[in-house]
């Protein structure tokens, strides 16, 4: 046996950190559509420009906002 005492340490069972998980919302097939014909119109953006706007569009699009609801909020700031 060893001269050095050992001390029981305490266990805290504590859980792991859950990690929040993204619930992908779906768009309609109106939604796509309706995104669709609004990007075929933008023919003076660039490819990066049209992308970019594309997934602002996309992002507001499935919170619930119509195409038009999510330019006029775009366009605000």
């Amino acid at each position: 046996m060893s001269d050095t005492e050992e001390q029981p340490t305490e266990i805290v069972d504590t859980p792991p950190p859950v990690k929040k998980k993204r619930e992908g919302v779906k768009m309609t097939d109106k939604q796509k559509n309706d995104l669709t014909k609004y990007m075929n119109k933008q023919s003076n953006l660039s490819v990066s420009e049209k992308r970019s706007l594309r997934m602002k569009l996309m992002a507001r699009q499935r919170k619930g906002m119509s195409i038009n609801k999510a330019l006029k909020e775009l366009n605000s700031k």
